[in-house]
């Protein structure tokens, strides 16, 4: 059950993006940015924390789960080192998908072309 679970949610995240994609002259980048600042509100609002009770991976892997780690590490960072944990606490609880998203971006700018939506 937790599969079919993960499944509908990550599915209905990612169908959204798609039809946000088909249906408005949005790039491909501007709906990636919204995503990821709407899962660090929710986020940071608790919000985001039911989603990932009930679609477990589903919610965790999308962008929104993205946004959620950057704020969860922002707020960690703030409770054990201050203010200064703004500037650090997103970059530490996401380092390792900031610098897998740095790697494949990369690799595929080399294999692809892309192209800007008209």
């Amino acid at each position: 059950m937790d599969y079919l679970k993960a499944f509908l949610v990550g599915g209905l995240i990612c169908a959204i993006a798609q039809i946000l994609i088909d249906k408005t002259k949005l790039t491909p980048a501007r709906i990636l940015v919204t995503y990821v600042t709407l899962g660090a509100i929710l986020g940071g609002l608790g919000v985001y924390k039911k989603l990932i009770d009930i679609g477990g991976a589903g919610a965790t892997i999308p962008l929104l789960g993205f946004g959620n780690s950057l704020s969860q590490g922002v707020i960690k960072a703030v409770e054990k080192d201050g203010l200064i944990g703004v500037f650090t606490g997103g970059l530490t609880a996401t380092a390792g998908g900031i610098s897998a998203a740095i790697f494949f971006g990369y690799l595929f700018s080399l294999i692809f072309n892309p192209k800007t939506k008209k």
